[in-house]
């Protein structure tokens, strides 16, 4: 699996990615980083606890991340359970959360692929 098609698999925009970082080198770098970072498991514990400010924040930190890397099926769905979680839980935040959940494993899995290709 070639970057681009890890890109095409968590329905991403490799194009715009290498614009904002001008090498194929660092977009894989930061790609690779994104498993290590540790906001969607700092989401689910903040969402199991009832701890909203700290599940917005850790959304927050998604959302900007995905944006950053032109991930952008996680980014929106990232990006609408923030806003409804700005001012604590809402309504709709509980159907956003599986969102986020089913697209964030997308995203890992695809990363996970790209990943053991390059460890051949």
């Amino acid at each position: 699996m070639s970057l681009k098609e890890c890109y095409i698999s968590l329905e991403g925009d490799y194009e715009d990615a290498l614009s904002r970082l001008r090498s194929e080198r660092l977009v894989q770098k930061f790609v690779l980083k994104f498993l290590n970072d540790g906001s969607y498991d700092l989401l689910c514990k903040s969402l199991e606890a009832g701890e909203y400010s700290e599940a917005f924040r850790a959304s927050h930190t998604i959302k900007g991340v995905c944006q950053n890397l032109s991930f952008t099926k996680l980014y929106k769905s990232s990006h609408q359970l923030t806003e409804a979680l700005r001012n604590g839980w809402s309504e709709e935040a509980g159907g956003l959360v599986e969102q986020v959940k089913a697209d964030y494993e997308q995203t890992a899995g695809a990363i996970r692929n790209l990943q053991k290709e390059l460890e051949g």
